[in-house]
């Protein structure tokens, strides 16, 4: 099976020939993959940061699209033939990075039909982050005002935008390449994080205390986010690198988990358009490594994907 992953970790990303998966047993699906996202966590586990489940040699990748070729035991509600889009974490045999992928059926959701195996593939990982960070720094409170700081990025403008959809009135940090993309998905105010001001500007757009729930996207954003927050409001962070607490601020560091019920209602928002992803580079099985480097940097100008 040809695949694209380590085979140690730290090691350099190349072309892979793997073993083929088994058959999948009780309650696992086996999938024809189309298209993998590449992300900057792909890097933390190739660097072996985390833990997914497997060790070297192996393909890399945690979010993939593709057509169900087998299902084992137990398995309700997908067929062979299926459409399906996954964050299959922990993986079972391989990455997502390789032609065929075994999973935990309860990890699918359905790909909407007019959404490109490009755009399920880049989706499943900063859509799963952004619907776990908006109920963290919300849950079930009247959404009120959110500041999504480092909106400029894949998963940050997908917060941003559903931070929207669910009602909030929200604020986002960006550079000024992405201001008007935020203004058209209806964020209320654009701060540009270059300006060291922008902390004063959220609080003054929030009515001088501050905004009620916050969420960081952004590197070493943690403590600018935490200032702008209310006393007694709540932060969620999804940099795994959450800030002391202060003020009675709730935080909440937030670590992707793979759910498909989750993914699959946050996919039907995809098909239905309240949401969308922006794929800027999509790449061959055999350039994972120049893709990798890319998503790292985040200079695609989008998710970067590869087309397996």
């Amino acid at each position: 099976m040809k695949a694209a992953g380590i085979e140690r970790f730290g090691g350099d990303v190349r072309e892979l020939t793997l073993p083929d998966p088994r058959p999948p047993g009780p309650g696992e699906a086996l999938i024809s993959v189309r298209a993998a996202g590449v992300g900057p966590w792909d890097d933390i586990v190739r660097l072996g940061s985390w833990e997914v489940g497997l060790r070297p040699p192996m393909a890399l990748g945690v979010a993939a699209s593709g057509t169900v070729a087998a299902v084992g035991a137990a398995v309700d509600g997908w067929s062979v033939g299926d459409e399906v889009m996954t964050h299959p974490v922990p993986l079972l045999e391989q990455g997502c990075w390789s032609k065929l992928l075994l999973a935990r059926a309860d990890v699918l959701a359905a790909k909407p039909s007019a959404v490109s195996w490009e755009d399920a593939a880049a989706f499943p990982v900063p859509a799963l982050t952004a619907d776990q960070a908006l109920g963290a720094a919300i849950g079930d409170s009247h959404a009120g005002r959110l500041l999504v700081h480092g909106a400029g990025g894949v998963t940050g403008q997908l917060i941003a935008a559903l931070g929207v959809v669910i009602g909030a009135e929200v604020a986002a940090t960006a550079g000024p390449r992405s201001v008007e993309r935020l203004r058209q998905l209806g964020v209320a105010a654009v701060f540009d994080y270059h300006d060291d001001g922008w902390p004063a500007g959220v609080r003054e757009w929030a009515g001088g205390a501050g905004v009620s729930a916050a969420i960081n996207a952004a590197p070493a954003g943690e403590a600018s986010a935490l200032s702008v927050v209310a006393d007694g409001g709540r932060l969620a962070t999804i940099t795994g690198a959450p800030p002391p607490p202060e003020r009675g601020v709730t935080i909440v560091d937030v670590y992707v988990q793979a759910d498909g019920g989750r993914l699959g209602r946050m996919a039907e928002r995809l098909g239905d358009g309240e949401v969308g992803i922006s794929v800027g580079g999509i790449y061959k099985l055999a350039e994972a490594a120049e893709a990798l480097k890319i998503a790292v940097g985040g200079g695609g100008g989008g998710a970067v994907v590869l087309r397996v």
